[in-house]
């Protein structure tokens, strides 16, 4: 049985076409992808992205716990930042990639991927040894991203906020729409924008969402759904778990070295990782543009070179609205992945030529 988020009625009302996602049922287009992906490149747009999960961790050893688990210096961190980090097993195989919010001194919030909520919460208390206050607060919590280069104005007129001021990776807590809200500039698609998260108890989410489209009208503002959030993260480069990153994919291979703090000192999976730093990858994540744009390259499909030997396998790929062409990224042998190398792609019975990019596809 599937779960709802707060919004269900409305994306029924909305003419959502629903999904299974997540355990949750979603809507995966209203009007169809290339209206809501332009939607939010040129203008906005809004996702419900109430199936994520919020885990709050408090207390003296909040932060201890934090470091432990994730792979990122959450050291770093003051409140009113956040930062992307993931978290790895023993094996440096990824648990999840998450966004860590820092609320208040010694109190923060996680930002895990609705798929993983309860895997998620199981193992970040198996290593809470330290007794850090730590409780799932997901089923509690409504999250609608707001995106798009006009998403600002559109909010603005909500709320007291400065929401231009807001950077990428800084957030505040504020009225909107009349509601107490945590309000952050972060996004899944590469545009200006927000996400919302605010406690349902005792409030009409209905109301809190006509309120923001009557706000973007203006604007054209459209309702968004996990097709044009697919697309629009992909442009981009950015990793999805369960399709790019997975237990059985490190960070170093993922294209995520850059959150991988060592220096930090000790988390799970550190010794792990730096034996494969010190091996050197067999294998490397790289994005990469097909030749044709009757090619689309797709989740599964076999990467080979130009004598039919399979090097890899596509992680992610679709055709990008704004390019026009076919898109994706991929794991394969460390001696292809160099930028700019002719690849190719098992599609059906044939092959379609690719060449390696460096994402994000589109430059913002």
């Amino acid at each position: 049985m599937s779960k709802k988020t707060p919004f269900h009625s409305i994306h029924q009302k909305e003419g959502g076409k629903l999904v299974e996602f997540a355990g949750f049922e979603m809507p995966v287009q209203y009007k169809g992808i290339k209206t809501e992906h332009e939607a939010i490149r040129n203008d906005v747009g809004v996702f419900d992205v109430s199936h994520m999960g919020e885990f709050f961790i408090s207390g003296e050893y909040a932060l201890d716990l934090i470091q432990k688990v994730t792979v990122n210096d959450a050291s770093k961190l003051v409140p009113g930042k956040a930062q992307y980090s993931c978290m790895c097993y023993e094996d440096g195989g990824i648990v999840d990639d998450l966004i860590v919010y820092m609320l208040t001194e010694n109190e923060y919030m996680l930002v895990v991927n609705g798929a993983n909520v309860d895997k998620d919460f199981d193992w970040v208390s198996s290593q809470n040894t330290m007794n850090a206050e730590l409780v799932n607060r997901s089923d509690d919590y409504a999250l609608l991203a707001v995106q798009g280069p006009k998403s600002a104005q559109a909010l603005q007129k909500l709320t007291d906020v400065d929401m231009a001021g807001i950077g990428f990776y800084a957030f505040t807590t504020g009225k909107l729409a009349g509601i107490d809200m945590i309000i952050s500039g972060t996004g899944y698609t590469g545009e200006k924008g927000f996400e919302l998260y605010f406690k349902t108890e005792g409030v009409d989410v209905e109301t809190v969402w006509n309120t923001i489209f009557e706000a973007g009208e203006e604007f054209g503002i459209e309702p968004c759904g996990l097709g044009a959030r697919d697309t629009l993260r992909l442009e981009m480069g950015f990793a999805l778990y369960g399709n790019d990153i997975t237990k059985n994919t490190h960070p170093l291979e993922a294209r995520l070295g850059w959150i991988t703090k060592f220096e930090k000192g000790d988390f799970v999976g550190r010794e792990a990782l730096l034996k494969k730093k010190e091996e050197g990858n067999a294998r490397q994540l790289v994005g990469f543009v097909m030749n044709d744009e009757r090619n689309i390259p797709r989740h599964g499909y076999e990467i080979v070179d130009e004598s039919g030997n399979i090097i890899g396998e596509v992680a992610s790929g679709t055709m990008s609205i704004t390019l026009g062409k076919g898109i994706g990224m991929g794991y394969v042998k460390k001696e292809f992945a160099v930028e700019g190398n002719t690849i190719h792609i098992a599609i059906r019975k044939k092959t379609g030529e690719a060449t390696i990019t460096r994402p994000p596809f589109i430059k913002k």
